[in-house]
């Protein structure tokens, strides 16, 4: 009796065990398609996958506090006009260009509901719902910096923008304007051409978005 008695919590152990590492790799697997990229660049920065997990999740958690709403259609033609005639000047005013475009993606992500008061944190915030795109923003807000400290090129700026983008586009639900690669004009991706706009455009005055810079 004892032996079988034995048997049978050994056999109960063993499912334990086995269950545990089932769902472990269920969630790690959820987590990674949630965040692809992301998932491995949380492993880098905390050491092990175990606490890059709980980052993670921790970062699902707080997002689901948040009331994150989507632009209405008005919102979403006024900010892609901005965009326009922002990266209409990228050619002649890059650094103009370049503020405007950190300051038009701020603008958004507050109309949304992004809580702004830290970079690192608003870019968690943002990596549970754009995690392909998070990134971008990281290097764009990088180079902005670096742009300040004069340590920046015109074609570093260039990239700055097309990252800058890749997130605006994101958060207007796809219906951004976006800038051509090599950063002189604007794009159809994503777009209509203005002229087929049922909505007249917007004016965008200079330094409309100029409280959102940093």
């Amino acid at each position: 009796m004892g032996a079988i008695v034995i048997l049978v919590i050994a056999v109960v152990v063993v499912l334990a065990v086995a269950g545990l590492l089932v769902g472990r790799a269920r969630r790690k697997k959820q987590l990674r398609e949630r965040f692809g990229p992301e998932y491995d660049r949380a492993v880098g920065e905390h050491g092990s996958e175990r606490d890059a997990q709980r980052a993670l999740e921790g970062r699902e958690e707080r997002r689901g506090q948040l009331d994150i709403r989507p632009l209405e259609p008005a919102e979403r033609d006024r900010y892609a006009q901005a965009w326009r005639e922002t990266q209409a000047q990228f050619v002649d005013k890059p650094s103009e260009a370049i503020g405007d475009a950190h300051a038009l993606v701020s603008a958004v992500m507050r109309e949304r509901g992004y809580p702004m008061d830290d970079f690192d944190q608003r870019a968690a915030d943002v990596s549970v719902d754009h995690p392909q795109v998070v990134e971008n923003y990281r290097a764009a807000n990088d180079i902005s910096h670096r742009h300040a400290q004069g340590q920046s090129s015109t074609e570093e700026l260039r990239r700055a923008m097309v990252h800058y983008r890749s997130l605006f586009d994101e958060l207007l639900g796809g219906e951004g304007t976006a800038i051509r690669d090599d950063g002189t004009g604007p794009a159809e991706r994503g777009t209509t051409p203005q002229s087929e706009h049922e909505h007249a455009p917007v004016e965008h005055r200079p330094g409309q978005y100029q409280e959102e810079r940093r």
